[in-house]
């Protein structure tokens, strides 16, 4: 941060990604997110159904009180994990404002998105979230980020960037956001996000 003072904003994080990737990172990423959003959410009331996955129930129950398409979008982000099989305990994690201080919710964050919310959480995901911020080696590098698709935009922004790795707990989803929400590299796809963009693929026929 020191050193690259100016490109821990929201508008440099785009410009260097446009510069590495040559894409958008904001419009690539919601412009496939949306694409896949419905055959998401289909999967995750299947898997939820059938009892596989039990953490999906209470993310779709939340979907429930407000199904607009930024909380499908929200959804579809914070269920992917639990889908894949991954552990966002240590990479996405909710923020009251009145509850714990940053220090402790920053703490084991080395790459991750602090969610901030101001009623005390009562389901799944906030409904009304007031910031987003990223979240590298336990410090806040980029805040006041309007929602959370956009949150998840920057993460992988700032991951590119910086040429980090990702969370080790949360590798498929961020694989997945990469070669199938971005189409970066698709065709390097490990064999499990290859089986979901192949079930995805199927629901949207």
């Amino acid at each position: 941060m020191d050193r690259w003072p100016a490109l821990f904003t929201e508008r440099q994080v785009i410009a260097e990604f446009r510069r590495i990737v040559a894409k958008d990172p904001l419009e690539s990423f919601l412009g496939g997110l949306d694409a896949f959003v419905p055959s998401l959410l289909q999967l995750y009331r299947s898997a939820a159904a059938s009892g596989r996955k039990l953490a999906l129930s209470s993310i779709l129950d939340s979907l429930q009180k407000e199904d607009t398409n930024q909380s499908q979008r929200k959804a579809a982000l914070l269920g992917l994990p639990y889908y894949i099989s991954d552990d966002p305990s240590d990479v996405i994690r909710m923020c009251d404002v009145h509850g714990e201080t940053l220090d402790v919710l920053m703490a084991g964050m080395e790459v991750g998105l602090l969610i901030g919310h101001e009623a005390p959480l009562q389901d799944a995901f906030p409904l009304e979230v007031f910031n987003v911020a990223v979240v590298v080696e336990e410090k806040i590098i980029l805040h006041n980020i309007r929602d959370v698709p956009t949150g998840f935009a920057m993460l992988l922004g700032i991951i590119y960037c910086f040429n980090l790795e990702y969370p080790r707990n949360m590798k498929y989803t961020f694989e997945f956001l990469q070669r199938v929400i971005m189409s970066i590299q698709p065709e390097q796809c490990s064999a499990r996000v290859h089986g979901l963009r192949n079930k995805l693929l199927r629901y949207r026929k």
